[in-house]
């Protein structure tokens, strides 16, 4: 287990770096921010400095060069829009997002499993009818489209809940259950297909004919052996839902990491997104590392080597 986790986490910093590779030529092909930053009254010093304080006058080789280096001394240049670090920048706004997906997470994951293991216990009932008709149907549901709705509904038809901005944990409602929404269906179907596989099994059928209880062989056989599979969607489901919380800020103006990556690329700020998109990019890769060893602790026979 030790020798696998020191090896993804000697792996990350490449993954890392690949990431932000194709993030900076992206950016550096999309347009010059100095036409952005500074007016139609501008003077060539004012282009000539700018120009030269972003090594715009660099080949993009170069220019890679040297962010990674800066990178290195944990310098990711300074924000265009803010003026300060762009790091700083962006860190400043990563407890407000981790807020919104811990909770998003929590939502989908136990409301989902739930609903998946009642519509597996009560398969071919009217219960899991409805319950697999609604995931399905919830598969196909935009999440921006669901935002408008609850602001329409809850914001301005019964005024219960503010439309935006962060307070309050009633500013929390709305946005955590659009962002839950947007991966809950997936956990009730793939739940629903991994109980009733595992029901299947041999020592299922074992457990019932030495007179185990219904509770018992869920809580001790059914459980555990349907557990990887969700774990792992989990795991194949962080980019996704990261993308999904970034629509879900610019909806609701929560203070996110997503809501300042997409001002930030409008307003051509390449420091704070390229390290917005490193911030991301090692989020994702520390989840996905965690996921494998809680699946390898909750079932030894798969292993990590």
């Amino acid at each position: 287990m030790l020798s696998y986790i020191i090896r993804r986490l000697v792996y990350l910093p490449f993954s890392v770096l690949l990431v932000s590779a194709v993030a900076f030529i992206a950016l550096r092909a999309t347009g010059n921010p100095v036409d952005i930053y500074l007016n139609l009254d501008r003077t060539q010093e004012q282009v000539d400095a700018l120009t030269a304080r972003l090594h715009l006058d660099e080949p993009i080789i170069v220019q890679f060069g040297i962010y990674v280096r800066d990178v290195l001394s944990g310098n990711f240049g300074e924000s265009l829009q803010f003026g300060g670090a762009a790091l700083e920048v962006v860190v400043s706004r990563l407890g407000a997002t981790m807020e919104l997906l811990a909770i998003g997470v929590i939502l989908a994951v136990v409301l989902g499993v739930f609903a998946g293991l009642v519509a597996a216990v009560r398969k071919d009932r009217l219960s899991d009818f409805l319950i697999s008709s609604t995931a399905v149907a919830a598969q196909s549901m935009p999440s921006f489209w669901l935002g408008i709705l609850l602001i329409q509904f809850f914001s301005v038809d019964l005024q219960w809940l503010p439309t935006s901005g962060r307070g309050s944990i009633l500013n929390l409602v709305m946005p955590a259950t659009t962002l839950a929404a947007f991966i809950m269906p997936n956990f009730v179907l793939i739940t629903r297909a991994s109980v009733l596989e595992t029901l299947g099994e041999q020592f299922i059928v074992t457990a019932k004919a030495k007179g185990m209880s219904q509770p018992r062989i869920f809580v001790c056989h059914v459980l555990p052996n349907a557990l990887n599979p969700i774990l792992s969607f989990l795991g194949l489901q962080v980019g996704r839902l990261i993308g999904g919380a970034i629509v879900t800020e610019t909806i609701f103006a929560w203070p996110g990491v997503g809501r300042l990556m997409v001002s930030s690329i409008f307003q051509r700020d390449v420091p704070v997104v390229l390290a917005g998109v490193f911030i991301i990019s090692l989020v994702i890769i520390c989840v996905n590392l965690l996921v494998d060893i809680l699946i390898s602790l909750n079932d030894p026979r798969i292993g990590v080597n």
